[in-house]
């Protein structure tokens, strides 16, 4: 009896103990550290870091890098290319597809093609941002794109690392020739960011900036740093159809969009790194106009207070330029009530670190000073209303918790069953 009353006390001991340990999160790849472990990859690897393709490494799946040592790089290097321009050349080195040293021996058909990061970036025309897989005799594997003549053409050298089906580091005998990835990328002041909008998915959010003065606050940021929050079409063509836009002043839209720019340059990675409140090119004296940047498990999100939007994805990132995407309307307290339950209240200002809270440029300041409201019709005093569709987050992240806490009730349950039948 004694025995049995030890064991029942142990096992709601172990039940209890599991209640109070946290739930283990599963984490993504790190390139950096990967290749961190191998100093023959020490120059691809410091290049990958200061051209943020890390950053956007690490936030894909299914995905092949194709190192090249310390010497191959040199002969890059040697070309005098801009930060730019050497990250074209990079990304044509990062397959959008995982092929381990297995999978590259048993390509059907002998020969595949497969995108890359650089085809992705939409800067590559026709076939440039493709690379040609070959099975050679041998018991060779060679890589090749468009440039490349037979002389030219690299080869597989052996795996680095890999991680099934998630991501596969292998080495390459040298650099990938392409001439569109080597041509002079365009500095950041000459890129035209709504041409570039409109090409990738935010065309509504591109016209709606060509047609506000809030235009020329982004413009007069880009020399000085600028990280646009890019809104997709199909987020925000919705919103465009809602009734709560229509009772926006014209100067209160202007702000709606200043809400979407930070007058700083943060690429992901420093977003990740530095979360916390941060000032927008709306904010403006009294006018607070700031949002909190959180990390979420593996994703970026912005937080207003009234919706909870996701960084999906990266247009261009030249500093001082950084372009995301995002999935939902930044809609700032300001303007907007919040929808469903409030969001949690951000830590006052003095804790956030002055880094998360940027200033506009003085040329900002310049050219907006004050908005001049010009009555909407129906227009009213009071913040808008949240439109519905914009509180789903807050029940989402609702039903996640419900989820957690069901699974552990269901593991007590079972521990107190197994109790009980010692018992």
């Amino acid at each position: 009896m004694h025995l049995r009353t030890t064991a029942a006390l142990t096992a709601a001991f172990i039940s209890t103990l599991f209640l109070l340990l946290p739930i283990p999160t599963v984490n993504a790849h790190n390139i950096t550290r990967i290749l961190a472990n191998f100093p023959e990859f020490s120059t691809f690897n410091h290049y990958l870091t200061i051209t943020h393709l890390a950053d956007e490494i690490n936030n894909r799946q299914t995905i092949t890098v194709c190192a090249v040592n310390n010497a191959g790089m040199s002969d890059l290097l040697h070309k005098h290319l801009s930060i730019s321009t050497i990250k074209n050349v990079l990304s044509l080195h990062v397959l959008l597809d995982y092929f381990g040293a297995k999978k590259l021996h048993q390509i059907t058909n002998r020969t595949t093609l497969t995108a890359t990061m650089f085809q992705a970036t939409g800067t590559a025309t026709g076939s440039s941002g493709l690379v040609n897989i070959t099975d050679l005799k041998g018991g060779k594997v060679g890589l090749s794109t468009d440039d490349s003549v037979v002389t030219e053409s690299s080869v597989f050298v052996k795996s680095v690392r890999e991680i099934p089906y998630n991501i596969s580091v292998i080495q390459i005998s040298r650099m990938l020739p392409s001439a569109e990835a080597e041509a002079p990328a365009p500095e950041p002041a000459d890129v035209n960011i709504t041409s570039l909008m409109s090409a990738h998915g935010c065309k509504d959010f591109a016209e709606a900036l060509l047609a506000s003065k809030a235009m020329s606050s982004f413009a007069d940021n880009i020399n000085g740093g600028l990280s646009v929050f890019c809104v997709i079409d199909s987020a925000f063509g919705q919103f465009l159809l809602s009734p709560r836009l229509k009772n926006l002043t014209l100067g209160e839209k202007q702000s709606l969009l200043e809400y979407h720019g930070v007058p700083v340059y943060q690429s992901k990675a420093m977003l990740r790194s530095n979360n916390g409140v941060t000032n927008t090119l709306a904010t403006d004296g009294a006018s607070k106009y700031d949002f909190i940047v959180q990390n979420d498990g593996q994703d970026v999100t912005v937080k207003t207070g009234v919706v909870t939007a996701k960084i999906v994805g990266t247009l261009i990132d030249q500093q001082p330029l950084v372009i995301f995407t995002i999935d939902k309307v930044l809609l700032p307290k300001e303007l907007f009530k919040g929808a469903g339950s409030p969001a949690p209240t951000p830590a006052p200002e003095a804790h956030a670190p002055k880094a998360d809270s940027p200033k506009a440029s003085k040329n900002k300041s310049k050219n907006k000073k004050k908005h001049v409201d010009t009555p909407a019709p129906a227009s009213s005093e009071a913040p808008a209303d949240s439109p519905d569709d914009y509180s789903e987050d807050q029940e989402a992240d609702s039903d996640g918790a419900v989820e957690i806490k069901g699974f552990r009730f269901a593991a007590f349950v079972l521990s107190l069953w197994f109790a009980c039948l010692i018992l």
